[in-house]
């Protein structure tokens, strides 16, 4: 049978009447596509209304065949366990009655056709990498990674046609990743996915943006998208160069015919004068010239109108998407100088895998810019907190994983102003426009942004922090962040001149912003010196 989604004419506004959607057409066929779009352009909540979380205020949704859903961030709850997760606890609950001899009706319906549900759930959470784990076992127990992979195989066993991803690589390390990405390479249905991971979106058939309001495919992979996108930019940024020539030509047109009009009328009134025509006469043809003179600006003013209009429309097509500017804070750390000093505790295991080489005590000199390495599960959330716990030789600023800085109650605005006192309402607001929140977006409440947007002004408030961090400690930076953001950072990254640990699985990511030094973190090892990445 052949699926699909469709979408038509949705709109979709939140309670205090901010618009998400308005009219929005798109249609997703089988096959793999990647859904992308700026922070903020409605791709969650389109996921959302197309899973049925949330209902559109008009429109509809079709949907041929069985939903599978992972949204971004997964309903916790650290007393559920791993069965409770993967929605298969009261199944497994009557298939144990039944086994133990409490043979009902209730029971059988219960288990409807899913005997061998346990056998399944072990197969698809061995297939993700997740075979160590058992089903009675408590999410609490489980890193962010590991859960999101459960959750992933959750949606897997109910055998969906149609799957949603929402940033499905958020928190993975390399080997979850490289498994989901095995998992989206083979799968055979309606596979729609919002991420901004460049090696899961060269994985899709076809790449759907949402700008403006609207939705664009595009065939191909990410490359070929760019490819497409820079072909196009480059057409659209010659026709506004053209049109803007235009203009120009068609202003002069106008000065140079205001000109001719007005040395021919004054040759007129030197002519009538010297040839002494009669007062009717000079009058009559005064108000012909006059006639001519004002159609001819006339019609040089629609020219030059059109060809404004012209402009106007060729600049439209040329992208302008609203990025991140950051402005880190200048504060250079010398060569030499220590910047951290911090005991560690011996691994339990001998690091036997050659490039590895066990620290002892973490020192940090100069502006070193450091990756911090390791599976899900590992320790590097955990270091990161000791190192900001015990402090460091300079300011220390953090950005953690779960972007927990902010007050939800506070406004943006209130929530930097928490960490700068001694800044003015206005330096704040100036600061916060560089993150695109200007005006009313400044005075939102922290507890409605989205994920992106929570991203923008933690990373403001930190910044903003005083005094200004001479060592920052980033954990997973670009989750959450669409990839036009992720290479603000990198830029803004690069040009920080103090000490900088970021934490993450993000390889590109971390090559473009010039690690000098990678740490790998093992549970069992402790932290070690690596001359590999992973």
């Amino acid at each position: 049978m052949f699926h699909s989604i469709v979408v038509d004419h949705v709109s979709f506004a939140w309670p205090d009447g901010t618009k998400a959607l308005d009219k929005l057409d798109a249609a997703f066929p089988a096959g793999r596509t990647g859904l992308i779009g700026v922070n903020g352009s409605g791709k969650s909540t389109l996921l959302k209304i197309i899973a049925g979380e949330l209902t559109p205020r008009s429109g509809s949704v079709s949907v041929s065949g069985v939903i599978g859903y992972l949204p971004q961030n997964v309903p916790l709850g650290a007393s559920r366990t791993v069965s409770d997760l993967l929605e298969i606890s009261a199944t497994r609950a009557a298939l144990h009655a039944i086994e133990s001899g409490e043979v009902t009706e209730e029971h059988f319906a219960a288990v409807g056709d899913d005997w061998d549900v346990e056998d399944r759930a072990r197969a698809e959470l061995d297939r993700l990498g997740l075979g160590h784990i058992g089903l009675d076992r408590t999410v609490g127990t489980l890193s962010g990674g590991e859960t999101i992979m459960v959750a992933l195989s959750a949606q897997l066993l109910k055998r969906p046609d149609v799957l949603l991803l929402d940033e499905p690589t958020n928190n993975l390390d390399l080997d979850a990743r490289r498994r989901l990405y095995a998992a989206v390479a083979a799968w055979q249905g309606v596979l729609l996915v919002v991420s901004h991971d460049r090696a899961l979106l060269e994985l899709v058939d076809q790449i759907a943006e949402l700008r403006d309001g609207a939705v664009r495919m595009y065939g191909g992979n990410l490359t070929a998208y760019e490819a497409q996108v820079e072909a196009e930019q480059e057409v659209a940024e010659r026709v506004v160069r053209t049109a803007g020539g235009e203009v120009r030509r068609q202003q002069r047109e106008l000065i140079e015919a205001r000109t001719r009009i007005e040395r021919s009328a004054r040759q007129g009134r030197k002519a009538a004068e010297n040839k002494k025509v009669p007062k009717m006469v000079a009058n009559a043809l005064k108000r012909k010239a006059q006639v001519n003179a004002g159609k001819q600006r006339a019609l040089h003013q629609e020219k030059l109108e059109e060809a404004r209009e012209r402009l106007t429309e060729a600049e439209q097509a040329v992208r302008d998407d609203a990025e991140i500017r950051i402005d880190l804070p200048g504060t250079e750390v010398p060569g030499g100088r220590t910047v951290l000093t911090l005991p560690l505790e011996p691994g339990e295991a001998p690091a036997e895998e050659p490039g590895l080489k066990v620290l002892e005590t973490l020192v940090i000199r100069g502006p070193e810019r450091i990756a911090l390495l390791g599976p899900n599960g590992s320790g590097k959330t955990t270091l990161l907190k000791r190192i900001v716990e015990q402090g460091a030789h300079v300011p220390v600023r953090y950005l953690p994983q779960r972007l927990d800085l902010l007050d939800d109650r506070l406004s943006v605005v209130d929530n930097v102003r928490a960490l700068a006192p001694s800044a003015s309402v206005n330096e704040v607001r100036a600061r916060l426009a560089r993150f695109l929140f200007r005006g009313e977006r400044a005075d939102q409440a922290a507890g409605t942004l989205s994920g992106g947007e929570r991203f923008r002004a933690t990373l403001a408030a930190l910044l903003s922090a005083e005094p200004p961090p001479q060592l920052l400690l980033l954990d997973e930076p670009t989750n959450n962040l669409d990839m036009a953001s992720v290479r603000q950072l990198a830029q803004a990254l690069s040009a920080y001149r103090g000490a900088l640990v970021v934490a993450g699985h993000d390889l590109p990511f971390l090559e473009s912003i010039g690690i000098t030094r990678r740490l790998r973190q093992d549970r069992q090892k402790g932290l070690a010196e690596s001359s590999i990445d992973g």
